[in-house]
C-alpha cells in the first residue's frame, strides 16, 4: 500500500481515501497515529460534505508546516 513518508501536505488528498472519501485504513494498525487520534466534533462536520471539507481545509492551512 502506498505511503506518505513525509506526511500529507495541506491541500493534497490522502492516498488512502476511496471514491466515497472514506479511509481505507480505518481500523487498521497501518492507519497513521494522527488520524487515529482525530476525534471529529459536530463543528468539524457541519451540515454537509462541503462544510466538512472547508473545515478540514482551514485546519490544514492553520497547521501547515512553515517549510512548504
Amino acid at each position: 500500500m502506498p505511503k506518505m513518508p513525509q506526511g500529507k501536505p495541506a491541500g493534497v488528498a490522502c492516498l488512502h481515501l476511496d471514491a466515497a472519501l472514506r479511509c481505507e485504513l480505518f481500523g487498521s494498525p497501518e492507519r497513521p497515529a494522527v488520524c487515529a487520534r482525530l476525534r471529529p466534533q459536530p463543528e468539524m462536520c457541519g451540515s454537509s460534505q462541503a462544510q466538512a471539507l472547508a473545515y478540514l481545509n482551514q485546519l490544514e492551512q492553520q497547521t501547515r508546516s512553515t517549510g512548504e
